[in-house]
């Protein structure tokens, strides 16, 4: 039966995701062996240290949270414990929630009320 105009092809999608997936697998795995080789095996937040039998637990932090950006020289990296990494991305989202996030939305407007502009005359004139 032929699907509706407009309506996704579900094999194509399914190849497109595969595709992708594939060369970020690719990507992460290129950048996360040379931070492990450049870095020693220390989370950069709370330098909690990992061996060979728990290094899978430490991942790679891209600095400037573009994962496109792996100099050579690692400068872009630094190496963090699963849960410093997930706490690093959960204030970074929080901070662009906020309005404080460097992603070119203007930040939200103060305040323009005041309620109490006019509580000095109110005083000065009740004395």
């Amino acid at each position: 039966m032929p699907r509706p105009s407009g309506t996704p092809d579900p094999a194509r999608l399914d190849r497109i995701v595969a595709e992708a997936r594939r060369a970020r697998d690719e990507r992460e795995q290129g950048y996360r062996e040379r931070a492990l080789k450049i870095y020693p095996w220390v989370c950069g937040r709370c330098a909690r240290t990992f061996d060979h039998t728990t290094v899978r637990q430490l991942t790679v932090h891209h600095r400037d949270h573009n994962h496109d950006h792996n100099p050579p020289d690692g400068s872009n990296w630094e190496l963090l414990c699963l849960y410093c990494h997930d706490n690093e991305h959960a204030r970074e989202t929080e901070a662009r929630a906020a309005g404080g996030g460097g992603n070119g939305a203007a930040a939200t407007p103060a305040a323009t009320h005041r309620p109490f502009a006019a509580l000095e005359a109110l005083l000065k004139r009740g004395s």
